[in-house]
């Protein structure tokens, strides 16, 4: 079922894999030791539901009889935004474990049908080629690399697996819960469709990602410490799939109304963290300040001379490495 490409990515690497008991998680897992693949697991307890102690347990037991190590995390109470602080919750810690036990690859359990569920949400709030291609397999996320194995499978396929091997899974009873925007793509539209036209389905994603890669040019993000800047590809909506994934890959999920903005102006700031500034050919990405230090007048004027663009000086002027590279590039033009 896993894909020879896939797993050569994973063989002789450090992986660890997103695990939470349930019918993806589950199947991945027993599908990366069918194909010898070996991997940690890491399980968040959000602490919402009765069955998240049994889940735990579970996790616990297999990663005892399988010599792997199983990393858990008690969730703090979430107040608000619960599916979002859910996820950036999740993957800090994911992220925090790739980096104190110097692992090469993180691996999700997303599968066709929530690749499918994505495409039609964000098509119904307006998206085109690129946005709608949605998930893919593999992902650069500086440090570590995102792995998607199972996004050419349909959930049916999985419990199949599951089930004609007497394999235990749980079922989360909040994916029954249509007030959630997903749970209603997925039980009123995705779900039916994939039962009906799967074959199709699976065809017309390869057939996107084909058309994304030719759509979306290989560009090289060049880094100074928290400064990032790459050339542009003269198509403003590949530089901003590119931002778009830059930012995603520093824990950021750009709303559409900031997408909006990124094709219109030339300068925005982004979740009140991130400055982005499409200039001269160029663009670039940097932390966002607020800070009202008083640049100094030989400085103010060099910048005014460059043309560089006001809210990126103060940064500049305390990143001296980056000014020297954004002065270099602007005065080659």
């Amino acid at each position: 079922m896993l894909k020879n490409s896939t797993l050569n990515t994973l063989k002789a690497k450090k992986n660890l894999l997103a695990f939470s008991g349930g019918v993806d998680s589950s199947a991945l897992f027993f599908l990366l030791l069918k194909n010898n693949i070996k991997f940690d697991i890491a399980i968040v307890n959000y602490n919402v539901r009765e069955q998240s102690k049994d889940e735990i347990k579970y996790a616990k037991e297999l990663a005892d009889i399988h010599n792997s190590t199983c990393h858990i995390y008690n969730a703090p109470k979430i107040e608000k935004n619960f599916e979002a602080t859910a996820r950036e919750i999740r993957y800090d810690f994911f992220e925090d474990l790739i980096k104190e036990f110097n692992y090469d690859n993180l691996i999700t359990a997303h599968h066709l049908g929530d690749r499918f569920e994505w495409m039609l949400m964000q098509f119904c709030k307006g998206a085109g080629c690129v946005e709608i291609a949605g998930m893919v397999k593999e992902v650069d996320r500086g440090f570590y690399t995102l792995i998607r194995p199972l996004l050419h499978i349909d959930k049916k396929e999985l419990l199949n697996f599951l089930n004609a091997n007497k394999l235990k899974y749980f079922e989360d009873e909040t994916n029954f819960d249509e007030d959630i925007k997903r749970n209603e793509f997925r039980h009123k539209y995705s779900t039916p469709l994939l039962d009906k036209y799967l074959s199709g389905i699976k065809k017309s994603f390869d057939y996107l990602d084909e058309d994304r890669d030719n759509l979306i040019p290989e560009i090289e993000l060049k880094t100074i410490d928290e400064f990032t800047y790459f050339k542009s590809s003269q198509n403003k909506r590949a530089d901003i799939f590119i931002i778009d994934k830059y930012l995603k890959s520093q824990g950021h999920m750009p709303s559409s109304s900031e997408r909006e903005l990124l094709k219109s102006e030339k300068t925005v700031v982004i979740g009140r963290k991130f400055l982005i500034n499409q200039d001269f050919g160029f663009v670039f990405i940097l932390p966002f300040t607020q800070d009202s230090f008083k640049l100094p007048k030989e400085f103010k004027e060099e910048c005014r001379v460059l043309k560089i663009e006001p809210k990126l000086r103060t940064y500049l002027y305390k990143n001296k490495e980056a000014f020297l590279k954004i002065k270099e590039l602007f005065t080659s033009i």
